[in-house]
C-alpha cells in the first residue's frame, strides 16, 4: 500500500515540474509556428526579446 502511494506521490511531483517547465516554451513554440497575424511584423527571437 505505502509502495504505491510513494508512486503516485513521484509521477504527481514529477508532472508538475514538468509543466511547470515546459509551459512557457511550449506556448512559444506553438506561437512561432502559427507565425504571425496577417499586418503584424514577422515574428524572431530578437523582436520577442526586445519589446
Amino acid at each position: 500500500m505505502s509502495d504505491s502511494k510513494e508512486r503516485v506521490s513521484l509521477l504527481m511531483t514529477t508532472t508538475r515540474i514538468a509543466f511547470y517547465y515546459g509551459f512557457i516554451p511550449t506556448v512559444i513554440v506553438l506561437g512561432f509556428m502559427k507565425g504571425a497575424d496577417e499586418g503584424s511584423p514577422p515574428l524572431s527571437i530578437l523582436s520577442m526579446l526586445w519589446q
